[in-house]
């Protein structure tokens, strides 16, 4: 059966999907995004080597105000995926028109959010820096940087609405594309704005804004006029205008996510302050370990969009027990992956860091903390995807309640404990330790049923 065969017979209340049927419709929806996911962090590394290869202290300042970009990423992501996880439900219940309708709320809403962020983000650009403790060396970098990232923030956030309903919808595969090309576009912007240019710093925020801002409108025109189903021109009225009911519920879902990144991310910028003192070789092989990490966890991120599809629309069908099914599923493959590339990170950990940068010592430092953080990636694979599956469910309250308190009761302390003893390779010890354990109490909370309660008493399957 193909992709949409088989998202019917999920939204069809009559009929039941075997256990086959459910595995390749995960497996179809996941390998898109995947692809992509790896896409993305292909790009971030080639970001990371081309700043490398200029000099460590241009790399470093990227790097400084890197948890802070992550922080307002958070933010978007939150505010989209209050409006995307509705249309989830829409579409599995067979609403169409309010699909649309939410989609257009959050184009206009997200464009407002967008506006007031960007505004908040240059206001501390200046003085970001010297919050987090760095040298004069690369205080200016680090603002410039982090100014114009937030001069592209509504361009970020539109793109975030658009891709995230068509995931939802279940077209994964076109946001993907779409991806992989932002990746190809930002590498080559990037190349001609730092090195043809000769920007430096600069110029990677630069090339990175415009493949944002053409992808942007891919995903837009994707969504709004080539998709069969969310195609505005299937509505005679297109009313922009926010509804009470739509925001209420957008905040219910949004908020603790915001809520949650918001907190964890200021955790992960305390953290920073902590590592800057380090040196610029420190902060150089942090970054640039975060960007190879991120090569492992990213499978995991591509599973768990699938999953955040499959179990918003098998809510909005009322099955119950198929929720519970996708999200096993999901969970099973994600941490089997994520484990198998943690075994190839510790293995190829040195030539990873050579590809990115030069540095000796800085190629010895990342080689250490990249095969301390191996041990940890099925604990944060589990973590990843069942944060999905409960937003998918809408029930995103207790999971954010749980990422916060794991990473400022454990990774935090330990980090204050164990960096000055360590070094660096405290800080990742700290880390590998609070994944476990998030993995660990997440997986328990998946094991309940509470997640997955629905409302209409005829829910059934």
């Amino acid at each position: 059966m193909t992709k949409d065969e088989l998202l019917s017979l999920l939204r069809d209340k009559n009929s039941e999907m075997t256990l086959q049927q459910k595995l390749r419709l995960t497996i179809i929806l996941s390998m898109p995004a995947i692809i992509a996911q790896f896409s993305f962090i292909a790009m971030q590394m080639i970001d990371a080597a081309m700043l490398g290869h200029l000099s460590t202290d241009e790399a470093a300042a990227v790097g400084l105000v890197s948890t802070t970009i992550w922080l307002f990423g958070g933010l978007t992501s939150a505010f989209a995926s209050g409006f995307s996880v509705q249309v989830a439900h829409r579409i599995g219940a067979g609403d169409a028109i309010g699909a649309r309708s939410v989609i257009r709320q959050g184009l206009f809403s997200g464009f407002v959010f967008a506006i007031a962020l960007a505004a908040v983000g240059m206001l501390i650009a200046p003085s970001l820096p010297h919050w987090l403790g760095a040298s004069d060396a690369i205080c200016h970098n680090a603002t410039q940087y982090f100014t114009i990232f937030c001069c592209g923030i509504p361009i970020v956030v539109l793109n975030s609405v658009s891709a995230g309903s068509l995931r939802c919808s279940g077209n994964i595969k076109t946001p993907s594309m779409l991806m992989m090309m932002m990746c190809t576009l930002d590498v080559i912007f990037n190349y001609i704005f730092i090195f043809r240019l000769h920007m430096g710093t600069a110029g990677a925020a630069y090339g990175t804004i415009v493949a944002y801002l053409i992808t942007m409108l891919g995903n837009v025109y994707a969504m709004a006029v080539a998709d069969k189903t969310l195609s505005f021109r299937n509505d005679t009225v297109w009313d922009f205008r926010p509804k009470r009911k739509i925001l209420k519920k957008m905040l219910r879902i949004g908020f603790p996510i915001g809520l949650e990144r918001g907190i964890t991310c200021t955790a992960q910028i305390a953290i920073s302050s902590i590592i800057a003192p380090l040196g610029s070789i420190a902060i150089a092989a942090n970054t640039f370990g975060i960007n190879i990490e991120s090569l492992c966890y990213m499978p995991g991120h591509g599973i768990a969009e699938a999953a955040t599809t499959l179990v918003g629309q098998s809510k909005g069908a009322e099955k119950r027990n198929l929720m519970h099914s996708f999200a096993w599923i999901a969970m099973a493959l994600g941490v089997g992956i994520m484990a198998f590339m943690g075994l190839l990170m510790y293995i190829f950990a040195p030539q990873l860091y050579s590809v990115i940068t030069p540095d000796r010592e800085v190629i010895a430092l990342g080689t250490d903390i990249l095969r301390i953080e191996a041990w940890a990636e099925p604990g944060f694979a589990a973590a990843i995807i069942a944060t999905s599956v409960f937003v998918g469910a809408g029930k995103t309250l207790i999971p954010s309640l749980m990422n916060l308190t794991s990473i400022w009761f454990v990774r935090v302390s330990l980090t204050l404990w164990l960096a000055p003893l360590y070094g660096l390779r405290g800080v990742w010890i700290a880390m590998a330790i609070e994944l476990i354990f998030r993995g660990l109490i997440f997986t328990l909370r998946l094991m309940t049923r509470g997640w997955s309660y629905i409302k209409d008493k005829s829910a059934r399957q």
